[in-house]
């Protein structure tokens, strides 16, 4: 399922996919951080002052930034109902730990 967030200025589609954002098809982020909590705050403010969240690069409204939550939350729900789904979130996870402790 596919949920288009914004249309940045250059044409590019922000849309939420499976448990990402992806910008223009690349994944941009896998979640969205308050602008009041983003350790580059002032900048931000400087240049989309109208922003509440970042999803990865890109500035959000409070209304993308509503769609976009709403799209990952529905996302997240229908990944925790498919017992396929779990596993393959445990399998990813246990890779990465093994990967933090130097284990390939």
């Amino acid at each position: 399922m596919t949920t288009l967030v914004k249309v940045t200025q250059d044409g590019r589609r922000l849309e939420v996919v499976g448990l990402g954002l992806r910008l223009a098809g690349a994944l941009e982020a896998i979640g969205l951080v308050e602008v009041a909590r983003h350790p580059h705050y002032q900048a931000i403010m400087r240049v989309a002052p109208e922003a509440t969240h970042m999803a990865g690069r890109v500035p959000l409204t409070a209304a993308e930034a509503a769609i976009a939550q709403a799209a990952l939350d529905e996302a997240e729900t229908q990944v925790l109902a498919d017992p396929l789904a779990i596993q393959e979130r445990f399998r990813v996870a246990a890779l990465w730990k093994a990967r933090e402790q130097g284990i390939e």
